[in-house]
């Protein structure tokens, strides 16, 4: 799912962690996201940030989990209003 906000786009995704590589995942169900780092100490979260904020050219800062920290299902937030990375989420989060 996902839905604009007045700070940027909220999507919900399902992450896996230790996967063979990172990737995205969209189905008519949900979202899944591929994660090679490990889910211990953080180390899956960090990495999800690093992975969107290079797959979309968004600064790590403007990218913030908002729910699920220590949950496979997450909530993330896209803070940005730059019209050429808003369409390029919707794009693809919006399958």
């Amino acid at each position: 799912m996902m839905k604009e906000t007045k700070d940027g786009i909220v999507i919900n995704i399902k992450i896996s962690p230790n996967a063979k590589r990172n990737e995205i995942i969209v189905s008519e169900t949900e979202t899944k996201i591929k994660i090679t780092a490990q889910p211990i100490d953080g180390k899956a979260n960090k990495s999800l940030i690093e992975y969107l904020s290079k797959e979309f050219k968004i600064p790590k800062t403007y990218i913030e989990i908002i729910k699920g920290e220590t949950s496979k299902e997450k909530t993330i937030l896209f803070r940005t209003t730059d019209e050429e990375k808003l369409i390029k989420l919707k794009n693809i989060f919006s399958k």
